[in-house]
């Protein structure tokens, strides 16, 4: 009686991991779908881009790369992506040191209103953008820094990501303090515990930190369109608009191609540090 029973139970169960699966591997297309058509518009003919609701084009229009490959205004593409990587570095660069800065003092200093600081750094988070942005164009206006890199990158050196702070935070606060008392003890003060102690043992929450502010400032197109102007300081995101705008219906092949052009360092950049993305999120607090 019992035989029965368990070979039914067994097969029950492996129809719902043959469902599971088969529900995964549909979700899982229909997400790929839109980089699927990306990839293939890409390559389309002008004709096709609009008219055609085929995802395979009939012919393979290699010269859109080509078109896209030349630049838009005079500018080469080596140059949009020199721009691109130069401050998506920057800003990485300016998050990692100041949010990890801040978040220390928050996670391992005492001082007078600690409390009140970090939840009104907290309430930070829930401001739009879009907010603050015409304050800070006037300030950069009046320092004579806009159309300049500097507006994009030197507010990264300030810990105004309030996200990056409280993650930092979260992972710096379930580490044993008695690391820092005995290096306390050997002589060591607050920054030489942070430089050789904490920041060392914060690595996951800090690769965390370097990615997501890498992909938003790479993908980031309104801010950077608000400060830039010279075509010669465009990236790659301003420089699909200036495609279009230059080239108007006639141009969305090549407009595609530069999309995936600009889409690939996004894709390796991610495919290379997924692993550590995965560590830091899971151990820094912000465990599902």
């Amino acid at each position: 009686m019992t035989a029965p029973v368990t070979a039914r139970t067994r097969t029950r169960a492996r129809r719902g991991r043959i469902a599971l699966h088969l529900g995964c591997l549909a979700a899982l297309l229909v997400m790929l779908y839109p980089l699927a058509w990306l990839l293939a518009t890409s390559l389309k003919p002008a004709d096709e881009v609009i008219a055609g609701l085929d995802l395979l084009p009939s012919t393979l229009e290699w010269s859109n790369y080509s078109t896209a490959l030349d630049g838009v205004n005079d500018v080469s593409i080596w140059r949009l992506l020199a721009n691109s990587l130069l401050i998506a570095g920057g800003a990485v660069l300016g998050n990692v040191l100041s949010c990890s800065l801040a978040a220390y003092a928050f996670a391992r200093l005492r001082f007078r209103l600690r409390g009140p600081l970090f939840a009104f750094m907290i309430a930070t988070i829930m401001l739009p953008h879009h907010a603050v942005l015409i304050p800070q164009y006037i300030i950069f206006n009046r320092l004579g820094l806009v159309d300049t890199y500097w507006p994009l990158i030197l507010p990264k050196f300030l810990a105004t990501e309030a996200f990056f702070v409280f993650l930092i935070v979260q992972f710096m606060r379930g580490l044993p303090r008695e690391l820092e008392e005995a290096a306390r003890i050997d002589g060591c003060g607050p920054f030489r515990s942070f430089a050789r102690i904490v920041l060392p043992l914060t690595r996951p929450a800090l690769i965390t930190t370097a990615i997501f502010t890498f992909i938003w400032t790479w993908n980031d197109f309104f801010t950077q369109l608000i400060y830039l102007f010279d075509p010669g300081k465009f990236t790659l995101t301003l420089a699909l608009r200036s495609f279009v705008d230059s080239s108007s219906t006639s141009a969305f092949g090549p407009m595609f191609a530069m999309s995936v052009l600009a889409l690939l360092p996004i894709v390796l950049f991610f495919l290379a540090f997924q692993r550590f993305l995965v560590e830091g999120m899971a151990s820094s607090g912000l465990k599902g």
